[in-house]
């Protein structure tokens, strides 16, 4: 879906929501006084370090410092996009979207597919329980070692032998079929409709919100293919989905790896063997779309192959497709399996302990890519050595710049004989550290973060009568500080929450999230911020004073002053513009 969401909109939304509802349906918070408390749940801690404070609709970890509004919250927790948030928190405040946010590209409305969707896998898990061919399905489930609660949390079910049997029990009207025939359901072909699935083990398809947006189905006979997924809909693409991520996130907040495997049967049989952290590709090679999400959503990543040629030809491409977005800081790796084995046979084998094991010495990414490519090569040659160089050269220069591209160069110029890297090497570009959050503040800075824990604060500067002298100043937060006034001026009932929002996205949203850190101002007494930013203000109309000063004072240098001039000089103390606090 496409359209902008107007920032009132996002306002609106925000004002209707409580940002205690959104966090406390997912984390248990504790009343204490004004505020929540919890532990962290973006980081492992003891005592809780997490607030929720209610009357800025934001919340806050005095541990890792990661704050935000409800939003913000849902996209971290959930691992959601800014729009999913937004339909998330609009669906729960019974808020329907703008028009130009909610039209569509083209073709029929997404949103309705997920119930049909929803109402077929509900179909498909009762026919598992109750059709009189069941049996081969139940049969084919214990014969691969499944359990009924792994079943049952992956949500699997039975589609029957027959041409229609979907048709007949949701297909009840015009409009139910064409909805059928869009989510994948149902073909139509030469004016007949018969369903898609047949005779099959059915896998719902979830995505990370937890909706059914496709199946899997394996087989029960001898047909073909053996698996068949949906086709692409307008909630189902493959090469952005993975199959048992939803699952892997629910069962662990923080898992310690990712570890994507080829087939649903291997994501399902490692969760029941007490590895919940697989996921599998849904018939396609790993996309530069999976590679992101994957990287998104754990610490480390493991691919799982055969290692027989074509899995290493397989791993080959993931290692292309991953190399444009590896840094080095998160480690993937790459486990080749002994001959005939898979996944769900080597864990039902050695059991879990050895499994992990086997994981934590899979090969590392780095160490597959120059094994891969010295296969076949002399280095001891001149020209096995420039070959190698030759192939990896391109690859290399796919990896974002940074200190691991520097050490894959490194490498390479060790394996070829070089004393350091040749052409096209990446020298480690400096970058200006962050400043810390304890740092000293400009008075600018200092009102920003006062203003963005408060909005309400600003109706004192009106009210002290302060002049806009200070929009002279030479600083980067200046332009900052009359874009958050203008806005608090537009919105006067504006939240905390909301008034960060408003940078999302911008070019200035890493100083707006650096200054909402509330341990900037945590030494100022609430009822002292008010004078606080009058101060702030007060101290840069000073500074603006001086600046104005010194430039007469300069001009002078080189012309006759003008009577203003000389009144201006003779009614302002002497000093020389720094823009400092005083």
């Amino acid at each position: 879906m496409t359209g902008l969401i107007p920032p009132e909109f996002i306002d609106s939304l925000l004002s209707r929501v409580d940002i205690v509802d959104v966090v406390g349906a997912r984390v248990p918070l504790t009343k204490a006084g004004a505020i929540y408390k919890a532990c962290c749940p973006f980081h492992q801690e003891k005592t809780p370090s997490f607030t929720v404070t209610p009357s800025r609709q934001t919340y806050h970890c005095f541990g890792c410092g990661v704050h935000d509004n409800a939003i913000g919250f849902l996209m971290e927790y959930d691992r959601l996009t800014f729009r999913e948030a937004i339909e998330e928190l609009a669906q729960q405040a019974g808020l329907p979207l703008p028009d130009a946010a909610s039209a569509a590209p083209a073709g029929p409305d997404p949103r309705p597919l997920y119930e049909t969707l929803e109402r077929a896998a509900d179909l498909y898990r009762r026919l598992l329980r109750e059709h009189p061919d069941r049996g081969r399905a139940v049969d084919y489930l214990k014969k691969r070692g499944l359990t009924g609660e792994i079943a049952k949390r992956f949500g699997l079910g039975f589609a029957p032998a027959g041409w229609d049997t979907l048709l007949r029990q949701l297909g009840d009207s015009t409009e139910a079929v064409r909805k059928l025939a869009i989510a994948g359901l149902v073909i139509e072909r030469d004016d007949k409709r018969y369903d898609r699935f047949r005779d099959r083990v059915m896998f719902p398809i979830r995505d990370r919100r937890g909706r059914v947006i496709g199946f899997g189905g394996r087989v029960l006979g001898d047909g073909e293919p053996k698996y068949l997924n949906s086709p692409e809909t307008p909630v189902f693409h493959k090469g952005r989905e993975l199959y048992g991520l939803h699952e892997a996130q629910r069962a662990q907040r923080q898992p310690p790896r990712l570890l994507v495997v080829e087939g649903y049967m291997d994501v399902i049989a490692l969760a029941q063997f007490g590895l919940p952290y697989a996921v599998a590709t849904l018939g396609t090679a790993t996309t530069p779309e999976h590679i992101k999400r994957l990287l998104r959503s754990a610490p480390e990543l493991v691919f799982c192959f055969d290692g027989d040629r074509a899995g290493r030809d397989a791993a080959w491409k993931a290692v292309k497709t991953a190399l444009p977005q590896a840094g080095g800081q998160q480690p993937i790796r790459f486990l080749f399996l002994p001959e005939g084995e898979d996944p769900d046979t080597l864990v039902r084998k050695e059991g879990q302990a050895a499994f992990e094991q086997r994981l934590g010495q899979a090969t590392l990414l780095s160490e597959f890519l120059f094994e891969h490519l010295s296969a076949g090569l002399d280095l001891t040659s001149t020209e096995g050595r420039a070959a190698l160089d030759a192939a990896a050269r391109p690859l290399l220069q796919t990896v974002p710049a940074g200190t691991y591209r520097d050490l894959l160069e490194q490498r390479l110029a060790q394996l070829i004989g070089l004393p350091r890297p040749m052409r096209g090497h990446s020298a480690t570009t400096a970058r200006p550290a962050p400043r810390p959050v304890s740092g000293r503040l400009t008075p600018a800075a200092r009102a920003i973060a006062l203003l963005l824990d408060n909005p309400a604060l600003a109706a004192g500067i009106a009210d002290a009568g302060l002049g806009q002298g200070w929009l002279e100043l030479d600083d980067a937060h200046v332009a900052l500080l009359k874009d958050v006034l203008d806005i608090i001026g537009a919105y006067p009932a504006i939240t905390a929450g909301a008034l960060r929002e408003r940078w999302r996205g911008t070019a200035q949203a890493a100083a707006i999230d650096e200054l909402s850190d509330s341990r900037l101002i945590a030494h100022i007494p609430t009822d002292g911020r008010s004078g606080e930013l009058i101060g702030a203000i007060d101290v840069m109309n000073s500074a603006a004073q001086r600046q104005r000063r010194w430039r007469i004072l300069s001009a002078a240098a080189g012309a006759d002053l003008s009577p203003e001039q000389r009144a201006r000089l003779r009614g302002e103390p002497g000093a020389a513009p720094d823009g400092s606090s005083s």
